[in-house]
């Protein structure tokens, strides 16, 4: 029988009305024949309310008990869709992360899959078809036995690695919106759902601001070729929207230069002005926030006519920016830079698509558009299939709007 994953996330399942509508939608792909395990995060606010009470009863927590607080949300959907689906007539049991079981490193609070062992939930397909509500976000560490979880949106990586561990057909990824679009909607009222996105496209628009799915998840779904769509559970469940699909680029007839536009404002920029201009500065620079384990994505350097100093700009997220400034300022005799600048006003803005790969001049026309609208760019970084751009933060929205027109993205 044919062999899906479902994955719903936390609006999806926020009460009780909403997991039996979640029910409807299992049932419909029951009825349709296939083998349904479903993935299911947190009720809506929970996870956050949990951590609220980790950090109310000790700013300074042991990671273990934290994932052990946290990973509670959701046991507690499991159980209410598998109640859920029993009323409706459907065999169903819930299992836990470390029930399948889904085993992963020792990092807790943000731990990677190591393995997916779905023996026993294969079984219950083949002798009751039952379907298996399974508790994303959480997993098991096979050395300590301790419960971990994978991070926030773990829940799509969760469905993306059960989907690759059972062989799945294909996994369906169930949100609030009926797919991906060109850009966010609610900046561009002329935004398009895409059809298909390739997976290399989906990972960039992930890693660069769109919100719809999980970066890991992305990365996990290219690695093992899992087809992917994007749908919503708020549509009707006898008559769904087909979603976007996303899957390898063979899959895809026809690309478009450009297939969307992404945004993020949870940057910061930092500058390191007049240093030495010597071999190891980079590293100098760039391993100890490594070590802290601050990711840094954008970086520009420049060097001064005498060739004796540089200053070198790059962008943190947000939320480690004071992070980032105290790991520098503890290392300022190593580096040797006289002055530092920083700056949290600013956002990334960055056009996508596979098709830049045969088509010149696509970030030219885009610099082009930005300066005719008055709209400074800070940095650029490119790749084989996108380019990004750092302007200050009160353009983003014409920004987006400008480079969503100017790539003929908009609905007719």
């Amino acid at each position: 029988m044919p062999r899906l994953v479902m994955k719903f996330g936390g609006t999806s399942v926020a009460n009780v009305e909403r997991i039996r509508n979640v029910a409807l939608h299992v049932k419909r792909e029951v009825d349709a024949g296939f083998e349904v395990a479903v993935v299911v995060s947190a009720m809506s606010g929970k996870t956050n309310e949990l951590v609220g009470w980790c950090k109310e009863a000790a700013p300074l927590h042991d990671q273990r008990e934290y994932d052990a607080v946290v990973a509670s949300g959701e046991q507690v959907t499991t159980g209410l869709l598998a109640i859920a689906l029993q009323a409706i007539g459907i065999p169903a049991r819930s299992w836990q992360g470390w029930q399948v079981p889904i085993e992963t490193d020792d990092a807790h609070g943000s731990a990677r899959i190591a393995r997916v062992g779905g023996e026993a939930i294969i079984e219950g397909f083949k002798a009751r078809r039952e379907v298996a509500v399974v508790a994303g976000f959480q997993g098991i560490h096979p050395g300590s036995g301790r419960l971990t979880t994978l991070g926030r949106g773990g829940s799509d990586t969760s469905a993306v690695a059960l989907a690759a561990g059972l062989n799945a057909d294909r996994c369906d990824i169930y949100t609030d919106v009926d797919g991906v679009y060109t850009t966010d909607p609610r900046i561009v009222p002329k935004a398009k759902r895409l059809d298909r996105v390739a997976f290399e496209e989906m990972l960039e628009m992930a890693s660069m601001g769109a919100k719809v799915l999980q970066v890991r998840s992305v990365e996990l779904a290219m690695v093992h070729n899992v087809r992917t769509f994007v749908r919503s559970s708020f549509d009707d469940p006898a008559n769904p929207k087909p979603g976007t699909l996303i899957c390898g680029e063979e899959e895809i007839v026809e690309t478009e230069v450009v297939t969307g536009i992404a945004y993020s404002k949870d940057e910061a920029q930092i500058t390191l002005r007049n240093v030495p201009d010597k071999p190891g500065v980079a590293a100098a620079v760039f391993s100890p926030l490594a070590d802290a384990n601050i990711s840094v994505d954008m970086i520009v350097q420049n060097i001064s006519p005498d060739g004796k100093s540089t200053d070198i700009t790059f962008t943190v997220p947000s939320a480690d920016y004071a992070r980032a400034m105290d790991v520098l300022a503890k290392e300022k005799t190593t580096i040797g830079y006289p002055a530092i600048e920083g700056a949290t006003d600013i956002a990334k803005i960055s056009a996508i698509g596979v098709g830049m790969r045969s088509h010149a001049g696509v970030a030219a026309k885009a610099f082009r558009a930005l300066a005719d609208r008055g709209i400074n760019i800070r940095a650029i970084t490119t790749s084989e299939i996108k380019f990004s751009v750092l302007i200050d933060q009160a353009y983003t929205e014409l920004a987006v709007r400008t480079l969503h027109s100017l790539y003929g993205l908009d609905a007719a």
